[in-house]
């Protein structure tokens, strides 16, 4: 997993994520609202009730503040995708583990 923080301002910030094949986000929750944009692979979500929702090339996602979620790639190539917070979030704390 990569993040690569593009640019911040007072009420927003702007990512750039890469995630490798069976690469995982853990579960987690933060008080950003967060949208994105995958433009390559694809991103499944699994959310606190166990449903999973998959954005692949060209699709968007939007995860409302503190909502419960998680990510991984599925998929076989690589996933590249835009991620915006509001407010701004700088390095999550799973990022270190």
């Amino acid at each position: 997993m990569y993040l690569s923080q593009l640019a911040a301002g007072d009420e927003m910030s702007i990512q750039h994520v890469r995630m490798e094949p069976d690469g995982l986000v853990p579960e987690h929750s933060h008080h950003h609202e967060q949208l994105g944009f995958v433009y390559q692979g694809e991103q499944t979500f699994i959310l606190e009730d166990g449903s999973e929702v998959t954005a692949g090339p060209g699709e968007s996602y939007w995860l409302r503040s503190h909502e419960v979620h998680a990510a991984e790639n599925q998929g076989d190539e690589e996933m590249l995708a835009i991620d915006i917070f509001s407010p701004p979030r700088h390095s999550p704390n799973w990022l270190d583990e």
